[in-house]
C-alpha cells in the first residue's frame, strides 16, 4: 500500500539547504498531484481558457524556465555576459516569449515533456549545488544578478514555479473529476 505524503506550505528559502529542500519538495507534490489524475486526463485540454491548455503545456513551461536559469548561470560562470531573459525581451514582454515557448512545443509528446522536466530538474539541482549560501543569498553578491540575489532567481525557476504549476494542474483535476 502506498503511503499518503501529507504537504505543508514552505517558508521562502534563505539557505541553499533550504532552497534544495523546498525545490525537491514542491516537484515531488507536482508528480503526486499528477499521479493521482486518471491517465485519460493527463493529456486532455484544460477545461479553462489559458496559454497552456494541458499539462505538458505546463511542464514545457517549466522546462524552458529551468533551460533560461541554467543557461544563464553557466555563461556568467563562464564569464560570457547574458542577461536571464534572452533578446529581444524584457521583464514587460516576457509574456510573449512564454507564448513562443507553448508554440516551440506543439509537437512534443507528453512522454517526452515528463523526460526533459525531470532531466532539468535535476540539472538545476546540480547547479544550485555548486553555490554556497552567500553566493545564493547575498543581493548583488554577483553583478550578473543585478540587485537581486542568484538564490531569488533559482527560487522562481524552481519552488514558486512548481507552486503555479500545481495550481493550474488542480484546477484541471478538480473540473475532470466532475465530468
Amino acid at each position: 500500500m502506498k503511503k499518503k505524503r501529507v504537504f505543508r506550505l514552505l517558508a521562502r528559502a534563505t539557505t541553499k539547504k533550504e532552497l534544495l529542500d523546498n525545490s525537491t519538495y514542491q516537484f515531488e507534490k507536482l508528480w503526486e498531484l499528477i499521479e493521482s489524475i486518471p491517465q485519460n486526463f493527463q493529456t486532455t485540454n484544460f477545461d479553462f481558457d489559458d496559454r497552456d491548455k494541458n499539462i505538458r503545456d505546463v511542464l514545457i513551461h517549466l522546462y524552458e524556465w529551468h533551460q533560461l536559469l541554467i543557461n544563464w548561470v553557466t555563461s556568467n560562470k563562464n564569464n560570457i555576459a547574458k542577461q536571464f531573459l534572452p533578446e529581444p525581451y524584457n521583464w514587460k514582454t516576457y509574456p510573449e516569449m512564454n507564448i513562443e515557448f507553448w508554440k516551440k512545443h506543439q509537437k512534443t509528446s507528453y512522454k517526452k515533456a515528463i523526460n526533459i522536466i525531470k532531466k532539468s530538474h535535476d540539472d538545476v539541482m546540480e547547479a544550485v549545488n555548486l553555490f554556497s549560501d552567500q553566493e545564493l543569498f547575498t543581493k548583488s553578491y554577483f553583478n550578473w544578478t543585478g540587485t537581486t540575489s542568484l538564490g531569488s532567481y533559482c527560487i522562481s525557476a524552481t519552488a514558486s514555479h512548481y507552486d503555479w504549476a500545481i495550481k493550474k494542474i488542480k484546477k484541471h483535476k478538480k473540473l475532470s473529476e466532475e465530468i
